[in-house]
């Protein structure tokens, strides 16, 4: 009932955007104040490197942060002198956060309950909330086991969306329609095979 009252959206975008696309949502859809979910700590430390870069006041906690620079972040993000906040799933537990407006996927992860729990940050005490996930072609799989868990369709934008390169490679014809038990048409059939008349 928590993730159904969230409103989600999907974007689909190659890795190399994923940078770009989340600063445009930023920009563009209204984030009041968002916590972006990152895998790794190196990961939330390149992300709020561009979005410093491209004036957007943001800060990473992760376990390499000291405590006084955790603590200093969350301040900051809680009086709204930053409104985005970057975090792995491990630094975020225990972070109470009133008024999030946006949980943003910046990384998909690869336990569907987790989605749960991190989308569950917003829309809290009847507010709305809005989560947003952005997947590239290495985490379709991610994706369909999140979707299968929650039991819902993740609603893709389609205008802001690049279909995965996963989804777009066809696939292989065999040469000559008949195939071997590994997959491949065996030569030796086809010269062994006399000719129709």
């Amino acid at each position: 009932t928590t993730v159904e009252a969230i409103e989600q959206s999907l974007y689909y975008v190659d890795r190399s955007d994923k940078c770009n696309l989340l600063i445009k949502l930023i920009q563009t859809e209204n984030v009041g104040s968002a916590l972006v979910f990152t895998r790794t700590k190196h990961g939330a430390d390149r992300v709020v490197k561009e979005l410093l870069r491209n004036g957007i006041p943001s800060a990473a906690i992760h376990g390499n942060k000291s405590q006084n620079a955790r603590v200093k972040a969350l301040g900051a993000f809680k009086d709204r002198s930053i409104r985005i906040l970057v975090a792995t799933d491990i630094a975020a537990r225990g972070i109470d956060i009133d008024d999030l407006t946006h949980v943003i996927n910046f990384d998909l992860p690869s336990v569907p309950e987790t989605y749960v729990h991190r989308i569950g940050r917003t829309g809290r005490a009847g507010r709305a909330g809005v989560a947003f996930s952005l997947c590239d072609g290495t985490e379709l799989k991610q994706l369909r086991d999140i979707e299968r868990f929650i039991k819902i369709k993740i609603p893709v934008v389609p205008e802001y969306s690049q279909v995965p390169a996963e989804e777009t490679k066809p696939a292989k014809q065999p040469r000559g329609g008949q195939q071997s038990r590994g997959g491949q048409q065996s030569r030796r059939s086809q010269q062994q095979r006399p000719a129709r008349r």
